[in-house]
């Protein structure tokens, strides 16, 4: 961490952005996978994503008529919730700023999120222009905590995991980021506190992304 980054993934809804209200999100996705008569051990301790994977994956062995029609139901479900939270939800005030700041020191800045991209457009309007990539729900073929999801963002950037951060609120993101050898800087604007992301492996832990340019890396730059 004594070195700036070549690279840095953010996160987005917790990080860039206000949370949604997942626990919300994942309780109505679980009443229409159990009214589509799939067994809670199926889907339980699995996130969101994953639950709709797992339940689809039973009714194709188990009553393969309504498979396809519950996968395409559920996936509209997120999706429409995603929508609805952005159509009222903006980046905070300070992002445009930092990654501005981030792009003038040669910095790259991607957005790697489970969301999907519609709504991370809808609430970031001008994330293509601050940012060099997003890599989404809808985009991208292996989801976080898998860590093919941030090699997919690396190998779009041609980045290396010696010269990347990735900078999140969620202790999963700190846990993928330590298997890859990233430096993983937790941030407390969303859903996990300070002792939770240390543990999960965060290096540093700041109030908010907004403080990344106070880090020691960064003093030589600024």
């Amino acid at each position: 961490m004594t070195q700036p980054p070549r690279t840095i993934l953010f996160d987005f809804d917790g990080t860039l952005a206000p949370n949604l209200d997942l626990p919300d999100m994942r309780r109505q996705v679980i009443e229409l996978t159990r009214a589509g008569g799939v067994p809670d051990e199926v889907w339980q301790n699995r996130y969101i994503v994953e639950i709709i994977a797992a339940s689809r994956d039973w009714m194709l062995t188990n009553q393969k008529a309504a498979a396809e029609e519950y996968f395409a139901a559920a996936h509209r479900l997120i999706t429409d919730i995603e929508m609805q939270a952005a159509q009222s939800t903006r980046v905070f005030d300070w992002v445009p700023s930092i990654l501005t700041q981030l792009k003038s020191f040669g910095i790259r800045s991607t957005i790697v999120t489970r969301n999907c991209c519609s709504a991370v457009r809808l609430t970031f309007p001008d994330s293509d222009v601050f940012t060099d990539g997003l890599f989404a729900r809808d985009n991208s073929q292996h989801l976080k905590p898998d860590p093919r999801h941030f090699i997919e963002a690396l190998s779009f950037t041609g980045a290396d995991t010696n010269s990347t951060w990735i900078v999140s609120d969620g202790a999963m993101d700190m846990r993928t980021g330590r298997t890859l050898g990233l430096v993983c800087i937790g941030v407390l604007s969303g859903s996990n506190n300070r002792d939770q992301l240390i543990e999960a492996g965060a290096h540093a832990v700041l109030t908010d992304a907004s403080g990344l340019l106070q880090l020691p890396a960064f003093s030589a730059l600024t």
